[in-house]
């Protein structure tokens, strides 16, 4: 790879301030014996080490509970009905999990185990609940080890892979990169295990028909993510403003490979994860309700600040938490849009008050904003009773 590919690969992922890290079941699992690769799952753990000393934000999404746990539970070789695969998952992820605790304990690094289903990344309430305990894990220096939960998705509620799994957790936490390890090297324009004419990708900047049209199905016995679906989770990353990198994982550091110019395939995002977050909030979402500010909250929201409870005087309509809403002056003029952290009726209730009475108020703590400026988009000016649509 030419110097100037491999500065800029390496520029993406040790630029990045939030990277998601999804490892395929080949590369955990041996395939011959059954049994944890233990040795290379320490490179990894080295690799990861010095992503956070360099201050950057990890997550992994590691598969390897099914194929961890099938030898365990006594299990057959080949596909398996869905009661034993989650059988299998259910013996192999404590063992996964205390893996994961054991090599990155070993470097200083505190690990969390959280398991989601596509519901928690589909359904608005359990969305913004997995949102905030990952964002609180990040911002306690706490690595998240995310899988899906087989023991108890069904077969219409699973992702039943994990590049996607790995995609909408980046999306979800507006990461700047994913990175998909397995034991494929990237995108060719034809199966290389059947084409000897197969030439490799290393750059994509738009996921066309062509594109989709190289993918081809699984090459490994253990995972369940062929081709089809790394490219899949390219759309939902790259949509969401994230890079999203294919490499191959079969080597020991498989980070820092990828950093020193290793062979890999790049899905370009052309925006950056705030720029499609802001955009999402001030032209996809039909607001639910208002809130009408005072005069030194908006001029502090124009200078780009948080909404907080102190400078809203009155609050219009039904909404919960996480729902869209506009931000009036005391006029009627729409200043911005966004998410609002309370629902109407708690928004009412601290309305007015300082963010330091929040608790005392509702009974719990909550967030100090009622719309954090990373969920407010300000508007052009619109007449009273004026909307977009």
């Amino acid at each position: 790879m030419a110097d100037a590919s491999t500065s800029a690969s390496a520029r993406r992922l040790v630029g990045a301030r939030r990277v998601v890290v999804k490892i395929g079941s080949a590369l955990l699992v041996d395939q011959a014996s059954g049994r944890l690769n233990r040795r290379w799952l320490e490179t990894l753990a080295v690799d990861l080490a010095r992503l956070r000393g360099r201050g950057q934000q990890a997550v992994v999404v590691s598969s390897g509970a099914i194929a961890l746990g099938r030898r365990h539970a006594g299990l057959p070789a080949g596909r398996l009905k869905l009661e034993e695969s989650q059988a299998a998952a259910a013996v192999g992820q404590i063992r996964l999990a205390h893996a994961w605790k054991e090599v990155l304990e070993g470097h200083g690094l505190a690990v969390a185990q959280v398991l989601l289903t596509l519901e928690d990344t589909e359904q608005r309430r359990r969305y913004l609940n997995a949102r905030s305990t990952l964002h609180t894990l990040l911002g306690l220096g706490v690595i998240p080890v995310i899988n899906e939960n087989d023991t108890v998705a069904t077969a219409e509620i699973r992702y039943g892979d994990n590049d996607r799994l790995a995609a909408r957790v980046a999306q979800m936490l507006s990461s700047d990169c994913v990175v998909l390890l397995s034991d494929v090297d990237g995108l060719y324009t034809a199966n290389p295990a059947q084409r000897r004419d197969a030439l490799h990708v290393p750059e994509v900047t738009d996921i066309d028909a062509r594109i989709a049209a190289m993918a081809a199905g699984p090459i490994s016995g253990v995972g369940s993510g062929g081709m089809a679906t790394k490219i899949e989770a390219a759309r939902i990353a790259v949509g969401a403003g994230c890079h999203l990198c294919i490499a191959n994982g079969g080597v020991d550091h498989p980070l820092r490979a990828i950093e020193k110019g290793g062979r890999c395939t790049w899905f370009i995002a052309r925006e950056s994860p705030v720029a499609v977050r802001k955009q999402w909030i001030a032209g996809s979402l039909r607001p639910a309700g208002e809130l009408v500010v005072d005069e030194g909250a908006g001029a502090a929201l124009g200078r780009g600040k948080s909404l907080l409870p102190a400078g809203v005087t009155r609050v219009r309509g039904q909404f919960e938490r996480g729902d869209a809403v506009r931000v009036l002056d005391a006029k009627g003029v729409e200043l911005a849009r966004g998410l609002s952290a309370y629902s109407s009726e708690d928004a009412g209730r601290i309305a007015g008050r300082r963010s330091a009475e929040i608790e005392r108020i509702l009974g719990y703590r909550g967030r100090a904003e009622l719309i954090h400026r990373d969920d407010l988009v300000m508007s052009r000016r619109h007449a009273p009773g004026e909307t977009d649509e």
